[in-house]
């Protein structure tokens, strides 16, 4: 086990300490540093190739830091603690479901692996939460891109996650679809539960959030509440700081 000399406070989800990723001589991120309560809500936003992805791959456990360290929901990263998983749910580009199994089939798969009582029950539960009890039994490569995208986030949710994290969610969707994800996400916004989102959706990510953050070059170059911002101003905020660090250094 990996300590962590400086333990966050009991009402932090996510504490960043320095966290680097580098592939080979690719500094994909360089030193990120942030905390989020329990309950917040952070966009993070960015230009392809800033290094979001990478940056949740590393607080789910997906990747490995170079060096610093993270703690999610009380664990460290570092420690490759299977229990961090159960804390955690994670939307990302794949849906990480069987083409061939119905939504019931595939719901059942991840309530049996997340050892959840009555899985059957909760199987059914969570595809008619995210409004598809009318599919609940077609194999899921007949689904849209947006139905997909629902079943994803029942996947990310079927064991009541503390922390959140959606990698490009909107990605893919029409405005309808796109409408229905946000009043879905807007419901899993609690308290309890904290959120990262990374989006090029400037407007959309800061309807929701607590946070706003600016990844550019694999470093928060910007961070700031939401309510301190003008939704207005965002845009320009997110070209400017974008164009000063993206220019030579």
């Amino acid at each position: 086990m990996v300590e962590n000399p400086n333990p966050p406070a009991p009402d932090i989800a996510i504490s960043v300490r320095d966290i680097k990723k580098n592939f080979g001589f690719i500094e994909a991120v360089r030193g990120v540093s942030f905390d989020l309560r329990k309950g917040e809500f952070l966009t993070l936003l960015g230009p392809n190739g800033a290094g979001k992805t990478t940056l949740l791959n590393m607080l789910s456990s997906l990747t490995r830091p170079t060096s610093g360290t993270a703690t999610v929901a009380g664990y460290n990263v570092l420690d490759g603690n299977p229990a961090l998983r159960k804390e955690i749910g994670v939307i990302s580009h794949s849906s990480y479901l069987y083409a061939d199994l119905s939504a019931f089939e595939n719901m059942l798969f991840y309530a049996k692996i997340y050892g959840l009582e009555n899985p059957k029950a909760r199987a059914v539960e969570v595809v008619a939460e995210v409004g598809l009890k009318a599919r609940l039994h077609d194999r899921v490569r007949t689904f849209s891109r947006g139905m997909l995208q629902r079943l994803s986030i029942a996947r990310a949710t079927i064991h009541n996650p503390s922390v959140l994290f959606l990698d490009e969610p909107y990605t893919g969707l029409d405005q309808h679809a796109s409408s229905l994800f946000k009043d879905y996400l807007q419901s899993l916004h609690t308290q309890k539960r904290t959120l990262i989102l990374t989006t090029h959706d400037i407007q959309r990510g800061f309807e929701m959030c607590d946070w706003v953050a600016i990844l550019v070059r694999g470093r928060i170059v910007y961070m700031e509440r939401a309510e301190s911002i003008k939704r207005a101003d965002l845009e320009n905020i997110y070209i400017e700081t974008v164009k000063k660090n993206m220019a030579p250094q």
